[in-house]
């Protein structure tokens, strides 16, 4: 469904990604692993269309989206939960998830999918009319990804979910991630908790200072001594 082919992406003069190529295919949850600042995020955003890769191509279902528009892409059916939230603080839980429908054509099945939102984030429901500025962190990366989920995505960006929740919190979201990916939605999931991320994944690539220095399939990613020392704290 989506590849990335001898990505370059630059911020200013620093090289941020170094000939990044991967692929995600129908179906599958594909995580990204590595420490800060190893081009995780900027993978998402490179695919997004928010930053322009000098050179390389990015392609889904055959379209090359490099050279669209952020807004164009989207429209495409990429829609990104990013990291950080950054939900709509001022507008109600409600408004938040209408905006994530903005780039839909066909609205007739929004009543429908707003109700399957509300299926997997009962919270929501709750405060359906509360400001999401007000909700609780976990509850905002709740709102963060049903509001990308109310696009229809072909594919769904989670940049960080896990960050900054409780352990009990981090838990439900994968759950529902693991959820999501079983009713047909295709994820590309950037996550610093790699045990977790491994753990729910298909496959998996290593990024390190920009560049992929492993991929494989994530059962053989857990047990990869490199993987075990520099990622799950094995010693």
């Amino acid at each position: 469904m989506l590849e990335l082919k001898d990505v370059n992406t630059y911020y200013g003069n620093i090289h941020a990604l170094k000939g990044i190529s991967l692929t995600v295919n129908d179906g599958e949850i594909v995580t990204l692993i590595g420490s800060n600042g190893a081009g995780k995020s900027t993978t998402l955003r490179t695919i997004q269309g928010l930053i322009k890769p000098r050179s390389g191509s990015v392609v889904l279902d055959g379209v090359e989206l490099q050279k669209l528009p952020a807004h164009e892409v989207a429209t495409l059916g990429v829609a990104q939960s990013p990291e950080g939230r950054m939900i709509f603080p001022r507008m109600t839980v409600l408004e938040n998830l209408e905006m994530g429908a903005y780039v839909r054509r066909d609205l007739s099945s929004f009543q429908n999918d707003l109700e399957h939102a509300f299926t997997l984030f009962p919270r929501l429901k709750e405060r359906i009319s509360q400001k999401g500025g007000t909700l609780s962190g976990g509850e905002q990366q709740m709102l963060a990804m049903a509001r990308a989920m109310m696009a229809k995505p072909k594919i769904l960006l989670l940049d960080e979910p896990s960050m900054g929740l409780a352990p009990i919190l981090v838990e439900l979201i994968f759950d529902i991630i693991k959820k999501l990916n079983q009713e047909g939605t295709t994820i590309l999931l950037v996550e610093q908790n790699a045990l977790m991320a491994l753990s729910i994944a298909h496959r998996g690539y290593v990024l390190q200072t920009g560049e992929v220095v492993l991929a494989d399939k994530a059962e053989k990613l857990l047990k990869d001594p490199m993987v075990q020392k520099t990622y799950l704290g094995v010693e």
